[in-house]
């Protein structure tokens, strides 16, 4: 690279969690500036968030099709490279197509849209104008997620045969939205957040994370989603039987009322000849365990690149035993998306390792898997043909 790439945001203004996350992951390996945002729906809150974070004062929006229309004006010297969007789910997919209209590379938080037809007409665009797109799956930037990815596809297990995910918190055992927590608000509320809860807001996380490691795609399933707390609008936990298009099993259990849980987000995956286990709590270690021989303890660092796969090193950032956690992770999406747009716009091949991050195809399934697994729970067929 020989400049940093310029970022506009869209969201994410002062006090959203969200929003300083990718700001931090952006920044972490120094190839990345914001240059401009659009950082709240409220004309003050925006400018406030932008001079805060030192924007000039003619990149400072505060709607994101203002900014969108004037960057897109931009010499190329000063014109973004990418838009980061950061908004509620349902404000994900006008700004995201406009973007790409505009000529922007795009990263954008997940689910990646309200409805899966969005997520088709998006999948189609990205296509269409051959920009790159970034789903922010956090947990795929894992260094040890990648190492269990690649064990499976060189076939250390065998074939898979059964894929058990799940992801308890405990966040909303009560009504927290009508206690004024703003993030329960807008993710239990389904004129935002759309047809599910539990399932679309972490749900989704466990599924792609299933089809991530497993290298399978999700088929058929027959889900159970409940809404716990008496009040709510939409489902809090859910329970859901998976078949995957190799033929094997999985079930996954996505629930925010498992009250003293954090962010206890676990897979374990079985073949013939042994299985592997991760959690997001314990994250620099994943477990091997041999149908024929004693498990084994693998652990990150950058000094393991002979016990490793280049994906996992390329994602290490420290020596084995300094803990590196989710905003590493962040950090890793951020610079194999950064890598591969300096990559193309320079005309060059990006390495492969560049390239492994979640995008718009993720998108699109985890869009189909809401819609699926919101349908299956209402019929009372077994079985629902996971459908995109």
């Amino acid at each position: 690279m020989n400049r940093k790439l310029r970022m506009g945001m869209i969201g994410g203004g002062k006090d959203a969690f969200i929003g300083a996350i990718h700001r931090i992951a952006a920044n972490m390996d120094g190839l990345v500036e914001l240059v401009a945002g659009a950082l709240s729906i409220n004309p003050d809150d925006a400018i406030d968030s932008g001079r805060m974070l030192f924007l000039k004062e003619d990149r400072i929006y505060t709607t994101f099709e203002t900014m969108l229309e004037k960057e897109a004006l931009m010499p190329p010297e000063k014109r973004l490279d990418f838009v980061t969007i950061v908004t509620p789910n349902f404000a994900h997919f006008a700004p995201a197509m406009m973007a790409l209209e505009k000529g922007f590379n795009v990263v954008l938080e997940k689910p990646m849209t309200f409805t899966l037809e969005e997520s088709k007409l998006l999948k189609a665009k990205v296509e269409e104008t051959g920009l790159i797109l970034l789903l922010t799956h956090t947990y795929s930037g894992y260094p040890m997620v990648k190492q269990a990815r690649q064990m499976v596809q060189e076939g250390a297990l065998g074939k898979v045969r059964k894929v058990m995910v799940e992801y308890p918190q405990g966040w909303l055992s009560k009504l927290s939205e009508r206690e004024g927590n703003a993030q329960a608000a807008w993710r239990t509320d389904p004129k935002k957040s759309g047809k599910s809860g539990s399932m679309g807001d972490i749900g989704t996380h466990a599924a792609q994370l299933a089809e991530y490691i497993s290298g399978l795609k999700i088929t058929q399933l027959c889900a159970d989603l409940n809404v716990v707390v008496e009040g709510r609008m939409l489902d809090d936990d859910g329970n859901v039987l998976l078949k995957f298009d190799n033929g094997a099993a999985g079930i996954l259990v996505a629930t925010q009322i498992a009250a003293g849980e954090e962010n206890a987000l676990k897979i374990k995956v079985y073949g013939e000849k042994g299985g592997l286990e991760w959690a997001q709590m314990e994250p620099n270690t994943l477990i091997a365990k041999w149908l024929d021989a004693p498990a084994q303890i693998l652990r990150a660092g950058t000094n393991y690149t002979n016990s490793l796969s280049s994906y996992a090193t390329h994602n290490c950032r420290t020596p084995g035993g300094h803990p590196e956690g989710y905003l590493e992770a962040f950090g890793n999406l951020y610079r194999n998306f950064a890598l591969t747009v300096d990559a193309r716009l320079n005309n060059q091949e990006p390495k492969k390792e560049w390239l492994d991050f979640p995008g718009v195809e993720d998108g699109v399934r985890g869009m189909a898997f809401i819609e699926n697994v919101v349908a299956s729970s209402q019929s009372d067929q077994k079985w629902t043909d996971n459908k995109i």
